[in-house]
């Protein structure tokens, strides 16, 4: 059994310093005790962290990241983005989306993401057949999660039109599976990841634009009935069009009709939620939902802002994902929620407000809580029971010299030029050292590879 000592560390209970981990065969904390002597241990290079959870992940857009970005008449908007990554698309097979996720993985790892929720909804060939293995890109992600060595919660997804009471396009048909198949796909994932740490499975439902109402709900009930406690992750209210939308056709706002109709509660992770009203906001928060928030694609894609204030007042919980990867930084996504609610209310420390403590720590510490229960897997905290995923701070980075405690982590969030992050731990294993993913080389050409193809 193998045993760490740092000499700061992130404990749930807050820092605690000359802290030892016991960490069992199969990567989970058997013990965390602080004030420990370190004889006997491997001592860390630097302030230990739990590791982020990014929520929210569409792999396979990582490679099509900054090229999306021309002005012109028909350019400017969340619909003509999608027009994009409609093409880019088309052409993927298997193998790629495998390539990019795996680039994808190791550039979260080495940010200091140590699991990722793949919100996956690509699943047939560009004509929209099955392969011949039906989870043929479900295969893909999950190869790419396990040789990069981050913890994954695979969310294949639901997708049948195109649009409120609207057909499918042939440039969406890549996307639809039969709510049978899907279902066929979600009892073979279960299945294969049963006694794996490092994997889980859960239900995603693209967006009641893409899913009809009369489905989700059945779709639900038996997605529960092959695992009960199995998250389920939504699109909702992104963009103001799909909340006018959704009113025309079912009569009620997006998140609204979620509360009314479906069994919305803490499994549930609504991705986005942007566009809420009052009553929404505290109806969400509520529920136990988590807000699943992706600031950096939000404002790539000129989303809007998140009511954060009024939602955290509410008792809300929340995490971040990266979304579309136009940027892969866990404290990158952090500083741009808070820095988006200060020009919005011409304020500062907006999360934090009335809260004695320091709006880096407490975002961190509200995202890991969140990420955490919208992955289903004891991830987020260096705690006894959890899975041992750990993340160094290099305490001697110009960016965090002479800080300690939340000091370091607000100076990490609101100041870093490049990453303090030296060493990454998920799941007991070390998969950066010194800065290097030890498969960072060769799965980077592969990348350029294929990228140089995809874009001749």
């Amino acid at each position: 059994m193998p045993s760490y000592f740092a000499h700061s560390a992130l404990l749930p209970s807050g820092w605690s310093d000359a802290v030892s981990f016991s960490i069992d065969g199969q990567g989970f904390f058997t013990n965390v005790r602080p004030n420990s002597d370190p004889v006997g241990t491997e001592i860390l290079p630097g302030v230990a962290v739990p590791g982020a959870v990014n929520l929210h992940s569409h792999a396979f857009q990582r490679g099509m990241a900054g090229l999306a970005e021309r002005g012109g008449e028909k350019a400017g908007t969340f619909w003509s983005w999608r027009d994009v990554m409609y093409e880019f698309v088309s052409s993927l097979t298997p193998t790629d989306v495998q390539t990019i996720a795996a680039q994808l993985y190791v550039e979260m790892l080495r940010a200091g993401y140590t699991s990722v929720v793949e919100f996956h909804y690509l699943h047939m060939d560009p004509v929209g057949r099955p392969y011949a293995t039906l989870g043929a890109m479900s295969d893909a992600v999950l190869w790419a999660a396990a040789a990069a060595g981050i913890g994954i919660t695979h969310v294949p997804t639901l997708y049948r039109s195109g649009g409120f009471d609207a057909p499918v396009t042939d440039t969406q048909r890549r996307f639809v599976m039969d709510p049978d198949m899907l279902l066929l796909l979600l009892e073979g994932l279960v299945a294969e990841s049963a006694g794996d740490p490092q994997r889980r499975v859960g239900l995603g439902l693209h967006s009641l634009r893409a899913v009809p109402h009369e489905e989700l709900g059945s779709m639900v009930t038996a997605a529960w009935s092959a695992d009960s406690e199995a998250p389920i992750h939504i699109h909702v209210a992104e963009q103001r069009r799909e909340v006018e939308e959704c009113v025309a056709a079912l009569g009620a706002r997006p998140v609204e009709w979620l509360v009314d109709n479906s069994p919305l509660d803490s499994r549930w992770c609504t991705i986005h939620a942007t566009h809420l009203s009052p009553d929404e906001i505290r109806k969400l928060a509520s529920s136990g939902a988590v807000a699943g928030l992706c600031p950096t694609t939000e404002a790539n894609l000129g989303d809007g802002i998140f009511p954060l204030p009024d939602f955290l007042g509410a008792g809300g919980t929340i995490g971040i994902g990266s979304d579309s990867h136009v940027t892969v930084d866990p404290v990158g996504e952090l500083r741009l929620l808070e820095y988006g609610q200060r020009l919005l209310w011409e304020s500062r420390n907006v999360a934090a407000r009335g809260r004695d403590q320091s709006t880096g720590a407490f975002l961190y510490q509200a995202t890991l809580k969140g990420g955490a229960r919208a992955a289903g897997r004891p991830v987020g905290a260096l705690a006894e029971g959890h899975r041992a995923d750990i993340v160094i701070l290099d305490p001697d980075h110009p960016t965090l010299a002479g800080r300690t405690g939340d000091t370091l982590l607000d100076s990490w969030v609101f100041s870093a030029t490049g990453s303090p992050v030296t060493d990454v731990m998920v799941g007991g294993r070390w998969v950066v050292r010194d800065g290097h993913h030890a498969s960072e080389e060769p799965i980077a050409a592969r990348y350029r590879t294929a990228m140089e193809r995809l874009w001749a």
